[in-house]
C-alpha cells in the first residue's frame, strides 16, 4: 500500500515538474500570463512556470513567409485581373502579438489580402505590368503601419504574377509591335538624315577642290568592277570640258578678228 502511494507521489512530482520546466529555442520566447495577468516573456533556454497558475504562449521570431491567394482586382482604369503576392513578415514584440491580437497570423494574412486589392485597385494597370516595386513598396508600407500595433515587422512584400484577359494581352501585343515598328522607322529616318548631312558635306567638299569628283569617280569605279553583269562609262573630266570650252573660245575669237 505505501508503495502504491509513494509511486503515485512519484508520478505526481515527476508529472509536475515536466508541466513545469519549459525548453525555449533560440528562435523562440515564451510570454507567461499567471493567473490571467501578462508578468513577462522568457527564453531562450530552460524557463520554470507554475502548472496550472501559469499559462504560457511559445512564439516564434523567425521570418514567415505568406503566399497571399489570387485576388480579383478592377484597376483605376477598368481593367479586371488576377494578382497575388508573398509577404515576408517577423514578430518583433511577442508580448503585444499576444495581447493586442487574437491569431496574429491570421489577422496579418487578411490584412494582407484587403491590402493587396485596395492598392492595386487604386493603380492603373501599366503601373501593374511596369512600377511592381513601387506598388511593393506602398504595400509593405499600409502593412508595417497596421501590424505596428500587433508587435510584428513586414520585411518585404512582392507581387509574383498579375494575370490579365487573353484579349487584352492581344491588344498590349499589338501596341507592343506597332512602337517597336515606329521606332525602328524614326532611327531609320534619322540615320538616313544623318546620311545626307554627311553626304552633302562631302560633296560640298569634293566640289570646291579642283578635280575632286573625278578622283572620287576614279575610287568608285574598282568598286563597281568587281561586280558582274555592269558595264562601266567613264565620263569625261569637267577640267577636259573647260579646256575645251577654252579652246573653242579662242579659235571664234580668232575667227573674228
Amino acid at each position: 500500500m505505501m508503495a502504491e502511494i509513494l509511486f503515485i507521489v512519484i508520478a505526481v512530482v515527476v508529472l509536475f515538474l515536466m508541466s513545469a520546466i519549459k525548453v525555449v529555442k533560440e528562435y523562440e520566447r515564451l510570454v507567461v500570463f499567471r493567473l490571467g495577468r501578462l508578468i513577462a516573456q522568457k527564453g531562450p533556454g530552460i524557463v520554470v512556470i507554475i502548472p496550472v497558475v501559469d499559462r504560457p504562449f511559445r512564439i516564434s521570431l523567425r521570418i514567415v513567409t505568406l503566399d497571399v491567394p489570387t485576388q480579383e482586382v478592377i484597376t483605376r482604369d477598368n481593367v479586371t485581373c488576377s494578382v497575388n503576392a508573398v509577404v515576408y513578415y517577423r514578430v518583433v514584440d511577442p508580448n503585444r502579438s499576444v495581447v493586442n491580437v487574437e491569431e496574429y497570423r491570421m489577422a496579418t494574412a487578411q490584412l494582407s489580402q484587403t491590402t493587396l486589392r485596395s492598392v492595386a485597385g487604386q493603380a492603373e494597370l501599366d503601373e501593374l505590368l511596369a512600377e511592381r516595386d513601387k506598388l511593393n513598396q506602398k504595400i509593405q508600407q499600409v502593412l508595417d503601419e497596421a501590424t505596428d500595433a500587433w508587435g510584428i515587422k513586414v520585411t518585404a512584400v512582392e507581387i509574383k504574377d498579375v494575370v490579365i484577359p487573353e484579349g487584352l494581352q492581344q491588344a498590349i501585343a499589338r501596341q507592343a509591335a506597332a512602337e517597336r515598328e515606329r521606332r525602328a522607322i524614326v532611327i531609320q529616318a534619322e540615320g538616313e538624315k544623318q546620311a545626307a548631312e554627311r553626304i552633302a558635306s562631302a560633296a560640298q567638299v569634293l566640289s570646291g577642290q579642283e578635280g575632286g569628283m573625278f578622283v572620287r569617280m576614279l575610287r568608285t569605279v574598282p568598286e563597281i568592277a568587281h561586280q558582274k553583269g555592269n558595264m562601266i562609262a567613264f565620263p569625261l573630266p569637267m577640267e577636259l570640258r573647260y579646256l575645251w570650252e577654252s579652246a573653242k573660245g579662242e579659235d571664234e575669237r580668232k575667227l573674228e578678228e
